[in-house]
């Protein structure tokens, strides 16, 4: 920690002749009711982009693969629940359960939790649990984690890549079996959830070497019974999934089973139709899935390419609404990859590594840049040299979308040569893991993100079950290049209406990169709503998490705070001089990494008293020597 007092010491001293005269950026360096006209004046004038909530996409090339009409009336008569036997041989003996082919899936699986698998427990965003002591019934009460991977046999991907297939067999025979015996019929509870079933079945015939070459024939005929049951299920249920990635789920589930199992043309043509809907609904017109969150919109990638793999396995070609989604979904989410390659914390995510993002991305075969002009996936990204800025730019998902949905409009985080340096805490979808389930509504609250909070109050009401209430309706962005002497810089300026029903103030908040990616100012100022700004004062907090690694110390003069990073670089965060800057601390904080692993961090919080009319907080963060 002392090798950062010389930094900060020497920022105290000369903020004043240096950091804050440099005419080339644009910040306002005007305080106070001057400053709040002004930006009330260039709000009434500017033309700014304007989001609100995302909606479903609607484009043709959605729409399911053209038929004609004699395989339009059988489509209609299986979803009238005819069955596929009776529609393509309706005088031969419906044939005996089996799989048409071999399908090789190019999304490999965690190791180690393959090799934990093998061990003899599951290994669970860090949390081990012996396969002895697991209750497989669908009424036990799981986790959610627990219940995705125990019920939707995620861990058949897993095992598949820890080690040969002779050497699997045993354990998942072993688990498949335990599984079985304890649903032996369709049921109520987690089990029979469309989204875990569909996961489940889509999983069983992908990966059915693994559960079908065993030496016992019992088992083998009961394991194909099942498919075949859970195909006819979720014939029925498919229709009342939860939402839309639980219908993606179920829908890419029956079109695999349509693909493999016999007499499934009517079932295929059937699942491609509801498919092509389903995923018309799952995401909006620039690829990102509603609920915006980077966890479903892998799960959507993984989907579509295990279905792809299923028509590659009985050489027959995808339907060309699977490969445009493809090229729709992966570019969004390289939107959200730092230096290092892995995710931010957004909308629940923990910071999934780059080795997951990378081998996702490799197995869908797109080849593209990061998204460019997000619209409702709303996350602007700049990258300046080695450093990389994304920030949250656009409303909340809509309650019916949102899954461990997060109040983080206009939060950001910001990575430096392969660092994080200011992140948000992230893993609320992975509470039940390591992250514990109490602190869940904490971790999407909008402290938890590196953002101005009023009142300790989040700008979007958080709910139980992921789910998010009122607040932010609507998002003005404005995005450009500034040129400046000697280079240029990326401006953002965004503002939200999340606090303007309670107290009557918009947050706006500006910030600036340079293109060398050492220095990023910003300010967050609040602007009355109506014409009119209210009386007294009301608590402010602005809130910088820093990532993990990162050692703090505070400045003699309380207005700055020196960053030693983990590579021995310096940063150097500064507020203005004066009495209205606003107070300095350095706080606890927590981060969680993707594999569901919490670490303890530290934030820097700028609070203070502000007036019900307005205020501007403005802030620098730039890299010394």
């Amino acid at each position: 920690m002392d090798r950062v007092a010389p930094l900060a010491d020497r920022g105290a001293r000369d903020a004043d002749d240096r950091d804050w005269a440099e005419p080339a950026l644009p910040l306002h360096a005007d305080t106070g009711d001057d400053l709040v006209r002004r930006e009330k004046t260039r709000h009434e004038r500017d033309r700014r982009e304007v989001l609100e909530p995302s909606r479903s996409l609607a484009l043709s090339d959605l729409a399911p693969p053209r038929l004609g009409a004699g395989e339009r009336l059988i489509r209609l008569a299986y979803s009238m629940g005819i069955s596929g036997s009776t529609l393509t041989a309706p005088f031969a003996k419906p044939a005996r359960p089996r799989l048409l082919g071999t399908v090789e899936s190019p999304y490999v699986g965690d190791r180690a939790a393959g090799v934990a698998l093998r061990a003899g427990h599951f290994l669970i965003y860090g949390v081990k649990a012996p396969i002895a002591q697991m209750e497989f019934d669908s009424v036990a009460r799981l986790t959610p984690p627990f219940e995705r991977t125990v019920h939707g046999f995620g861990w058949l991907r897993d095992l598949a890549a820890s080690a040969p297939r002779e050497q699997c067999l045993a354990t998942a025979e072993r688990l498949l079996r335990a599984w079985l015996e304890a649903n032996p019929a369709p049921g109520k509870g987690a089990a029979w959830q469309v989204e875990h079933v569909g996961n489940r079945l889509r999983n069983w015939l992908v990966f059915a070497p693994l559960i079908l070459s065993g030496e016992g024939t019992q088992l083998r005929g009961q394991t194909l019974a099942a498919i075949a049951e859970t195909a006819r299920w979720l014939d029925r249920k498919v229709g009342k999934a939860e939402d839309g990635p639980g219908a993606v789920a179920g829908w890419t589930a029956l079109a695999a089973a349509g693909l493999l199992m016999p007499d499934g043309k009517p079932r295929r043509l059937y699942a491609e139709a509801g498919l092509a809907r389903a995923l018309g609904e799952l995401v909006a017109e620039d690829g990102g899935v509603l609920s915006r969150s980077p966890l479903a919109q892998m799960d959507a990638i993984a989907a579509l390419v295990d279905l792809r793999a299923c028509y590659e396995a009985v050489k027959r070609n995808p339907p060309q609404v699977l490969e445009t989604m493809l090229q729709l979904l992966v570019p969004p989410l390289l939107s959200l990859l730092h230096g290092d390659g892995g995710l931010g914390n957004w909308q629940g995510a923990g910071a999934v590594g780059a080795d997951r993002v990378a081998a996702l991305v490799e197995a869908s075969r797109v080849r593209t840049r990061p998204l460019k002009e997000p619209r409702q996936w709303g996350y602007q990204r700049v990258a300046a040299h080695k450093s990389v800025l994304i920030v949250d730019t656009a409303p909340p998902a809509l309650p019916r979308h949102a899954r461990a949905g997060c109040a983080s409009t206009l939060a950001f985080e910001f990575s430096v040569d392969g660092q994080r340096l200011i992140v948000n805490c992230g893993g609320a979808a992975f509470a039940g893991g390591q992250v514990p389930v109490r602190i869940e509504q904490g971790l999407r609250a909008t402290a938890a993100h590196s953002t101005l909070v009023l009142d300790e109050a989040n700008s979007t009401a958080v709910l139980l079950g992921g789910k998010l209430g009122s607040g932010v309706n609507e998002v003005e962005v404005d995005r450009r290049t500034l040129d400046l002497n000697g280079g240029s810089a990326t401006r953002i300026e965004a503002s939200h209406d999340g606090y303007a029903p309670r107290y009557g103030l918009l947050h706006r908040r500006i910030l600036i990169l340079r293109d060398n990616g050492h220095e990023l100012r910003g300010e967050d100022v609040l602007l009355p709503a109506g014409k009119n700004g209210k009386r007294g004062k009301i608590a402010f907090a602005i809130r910088f998490h820093l990532g993990p690694g990162i050692e703090a110390r505070l400045s003699e003069d309380g207005k700055g705070v020196g960053l030693a990073l983990p590579d021995g670089s310096y940063w150097q965060f500064r507020l203005p001089q004066g009495d209205g800057a606003g107070d300095l601390a350095i706080e606890e904080s927590l981060w969680i990494d993707g594999l569901g692993k919490p670490h303890p961090i530290e934030q820097l919080v700028i609070q203070g008293m502000t007036s019900r009319s307005g205020g501007s907080f403005s802030w620098l963060l730039k890299k010394m020597g």
